[in-house]
């Protein structure tokens, strides 16, 4: 029997192996997870394609081995991606289905569709699926869908987000919002405690799923749930596991000869265990990886809810009650349905007319530092990763040369070095007879959906402009972030090198650019005997040949030493310099400290 329920927007937890849809039930005060036509709660996420018919859902997987090739899977891992990364192309070697480039090496899906080949893109069959909980939706509710939260990674980058909204579109359907799966996790788990306003938790998920894998540490008071931190891997979860199990199997068949190729073994826990225990650290060290960022202890965590299927997995538990100190994970909410649930309620607290709904309030972060570039190929921090949006921040800074436009180079990344993170885009900004050391103003700005806008003032001029990251080719994958983390890791002391020489060379620059400038003034060189006047240029020189781009001999000793020597002699020339001139030695040695 139906419920009658009118232009209100349901949540959809669209995955990589299942599907699920889930709504808020006003009268009832709770979230109803929608059972199928065969009576599930989730729904396999594949699409098939055959001589007289497309199936979704249960149909199309019962008949993916009669044909494989046709019957779409795992679409969650390709959406948002090129067809020439590399984690496609591993991919591509464990489906049956084709995979092939098309326009701007975008992944297309070839099959065989009524007797005629035909391309389909990754959004179109997540837009299928889509369909399909709509569907599935619409004849519990007896009404029309439209309006969608759909859920995604907390790691998937903006152009997996930008797809996914695509999907939506393509499927009829108004996304009123991508939220963050561990998130709405949490919200599922602290649902039942919103009646305590006093109640504060900090609240770990931990949710691996069949393609994605995800970390995100919440604090809970009352109706505020605010991301502390996150973490993960869109493509880690149960298929991995699955493939390690495949390929364990193709060895034993080789070593049996003679033997027909309807091949059956058995596998024991300690055997799976031993062959995706890798994957399993890996899951570990993105645990701590998430606490570290959080500044949090795991003692500090109150609770550890397992989300997705494969957190069923022991020795998974196991690890985790290990490092978690024996502490009890939550099991009180369905794995499979929590994502769905959560969304639900956002879904709920997001459409007009409702009146008993629960009044959350969300706070994220972003998974990467964003910045600009600044002197000697560093990157200035201005909104560190892990910071909560949306947010608004302003930095000060100064131009660099006397007379010219200044170039804004907007990066995301952990390096140090800008060139060793991701360039997101770049902007002129209009100097006209600007001094060096004018100052400037740099905003950054990010809104509730992640769109990143970037601004540059000139302060004497008022002279603006600005750039607006989009949602598609500039953004990193998900791997590449994974990979940009790690390197941060692993070149931790390099980067601290690197540093340490950058704000040296710019700090000997800027002293030379003084003395240099105190030399023109006719009272000052007055003073100055002969010798006083060689050794200053004679200094000048070896500054000028320590600051050549191409002297790759120049130790930091050596640049620190002979920075004292020269700051020595500015000192000497007993220089006054202006309001003006102190204000810009004060705003470079805040481009300085942006560096450190």
């Amino acid at each position: 029997m139906g419920v009658k329920y009118e232009g209100r927007a349901v949540g959809i937890d669209l995955g990589t192996t299942y599907s699920c849809v889930a709504v808020w039930l006003e009268n009832h005060n709770r979230v109803e997870i929608i059972y199928n036509e065969q009576g599930n709660k989730t729904t396999p996420s594949f699409v098939a394609f055959t001589d007289d018919q497309r199936l979704i859902g249960n149909a199309a997987k019962n008949q993916s081995a009669t044909n494989s090739e046709n019957t779409v899977f795992d679409a969650k891992r390709l959406i948002g991606r090129r067809y020439s990364d590399s984690v496609v192309q591993k991919d591509i070697m464990l489906w049956p289905f084709r995979v092939i480039t098309g326009e701007n090496d975008k992944p297309m899906i070839s099959v065989k569709y009524k007797g005629q080949e035909k391309q389909v893109s990754v959004e179109e069959i997540s837009s299928m699926i889509l369909t399909k909980m709509r569907e599935v939706a619409e004849t519990y509710l007896t009404s029309s869908v439209k309006n969608v939260v759909v859920t995604v990674p907390a790691y998937f980058n903006d152009s997996q987000r930008k797809a996914t909204i695509d999907a939506g579109a393509i499927a009829g359907l108004n996304v009123i919002q991508i939220i963050n799966e561990p998130t709405v996790a949490a919200i599922a788990y602290g649902f039942d405690k919103r009646s305590e306003s006093d109640c504060k938790r900090n609240i770990f998920v931990f949710d691996l799923g069949g393609g994605t894998f995800d970390v995100s540490i919440l604090k809970i008071k009352g109706g505020v749930f605010e991301v502390k931190a996150t973490a993960g891997n869109t493509h880690l979860g149960g298929e991995d596991f699955d493939n390690r199990m495949v390929n364990y199997f193709v060895e034993e068949f080789k070593k049996k000869n003679n033997v027909d190729i309807n091949f059956s073994s058995s596998i024991t826990r300690a055997k799976f265990e031993e062959i995706n225990m890798d994957l399993f650290n890996e899951c570990m060290e993105t645990v701590k990886s998430c606490l570290s960022d959080s500044k949090m202890r795991g003692s500090n965590i109150d609770d550890v809810v397992l989300v997705g299927g494969s957190s069923r997995i022991p020795k998974v538990q196991d690890l985790l009650q290990d490092f978690f100190k024996r502490k009890d994970l939550c099991k009180s909410i369905n794995p499979d349905e929590a994502v769905a649930y959560g969304a639900a309620i956002q879904a709920a607290i997001l459409s007009e007319g409702f009146k008993n709904v629960p009044n959350f309030v969300l706070r994220d972060v972003t998974p990467l530092s964003l910045g600009i570039l600044v002197d000697e190929d560093t990157m200035s921090v201005v909104i560190p990763r892990n910071t909560s949006v949306p947010i608004k921040k302003t930095e000060e800074y100064a131009t660099r040369e006397d007379n010219s436009d200044t170039f804004i180079k907007v990066y995301e990344g952990e390096r140090a070095r800008a060139t060793d993170n991701n360039l997101l885009g770049s902007f002129d900004l209009l100097c006209p007879d600007a001094p060096r050391g004018t100052p400037l103003e740099v905003c950054f700005a990010i809104d509730a959906n992640g769109t990143l806008t970037v601004s540059a003032k000139e302060m004497s001029t008022g002279n603006t402009n600005k750039i607006t990251i989009t949602n598609e080719k500039e953004r990193l994958t998900t791997f590449q972030v994974k990979k940009l983390i790690e390197e941060a890791e692993k070149y931790r002391e390099e980067d601290k090198k690197f540093l340490r020489k950058a704000k040296v060379m710019s700090a000997l620059e800027f002293c030379v650019y003084n003395i240099k400038n105190a030399l023109k003034k006719k009272d000052v060189n007055l003073k100055l005997s002969c010798d006083e006047s060689e050794k200053i240029n004679d200094a000048i020189t070896v500054a000028t040949n320590l600051l050549d781009k191409n002297n790759e001999q120049k130790e930091i000793d050596v640049l620190e030493d002979h920075l004292k020597e020269l700051e020595s002699m500015l000192e000497k020339l007993e220089v006054k310099t202006s309001n003006e001139k102190k204000h810009k030695s004060s705003l470079f040695r805040k481009v300085l400290k942006h560096i450190t």
